[in-house]
């Protein structure tokens, strides 16, 4: 059987939850061992697939490009960071016209803040521009991934979800709220595209 390393499954996750997560961990002390971020409905997450609206890009790079990208889902905002180790992100976003439909693959990065606490960003590993199509049916996806894990939270061999408890001090229903608002928001994009049609 090959050695190589197998690319991890990319996550679904909504921004909401992406951005409550702070615990990142390694399930070996190989230098080259993935780091994963911890999602707080119980699943390890080293890469995440996420679609949204690109509304505002910034270089915030001093010595060289670094370019800041706002992606925008119907729970909250993903911080996108591309700089010369990400040329295609780094191209897309110095090329894009927001607002625009993205899908991000990329990696969890946190990071603590001046006041302790930490955020969460993305390094993305590709933005490509998608259409409203592709934005809705990710909801639907992601909706349904965002369920299942909160269907096997309280399952005691979910060793993620154990970890999830023991890390953060939050309501799983927040999240199946937060799902909900996602699909509704697709109802009423669906309910202004008729009413201007």
């Amino acid at each position: 059987m090959s050695q190589a390393p197998t690319r991890e499954l990319a996550q679904r996750v909504f921004a909401r939850e992406f951005n409550d997560a702070s615990y990142t961990f390694k399930e070996s002390d190989d230098e080259r061992a993935p780091l994963y971020l911890l999602l707080p409905t119980g699943e390890r997450a080293n890469r995440v697939f996420v679609v949204g609206t690109l509304t505002e890009k910034t270089d915030v790079g001093e010595e060289s490009e670094y370019w800041q990208g706002r992606v925008v889902d119907p729970t909250g905002t993903f911080f996108v960071y591309a700089g010369q180790y990400q040329p295609e992100a780094t191209n897309f976003l110095r090329e894009a016209e927001p607002p625009t439909y993205v899908a991000v693959v990329g990696k969890p990065r946190t990071y603590e803040t001046d006041d302790g606490s930490i955020n969460v960003s993305l390094r993305p590993e590709s933005i490509t521009e998608v259409d409203a199509a592709t934005r809705d049916r990710w909801v639907v996806e992601t909706a349904n991934r965002t369920l299942e894990r909160i269907d096997r939270f309280d399952d005691e061999t979910n060793e993620y979800a154990e970890m999830a408890r023991e890390e953060y001090d939050l309501p799983i229903e927040n999240y199946h709220r937060e799902l909900l608002t996602a699909l509704e928001s697709l109802d009423e994009t669906e309910a202004d595209a008729e009413a201007t049609a």
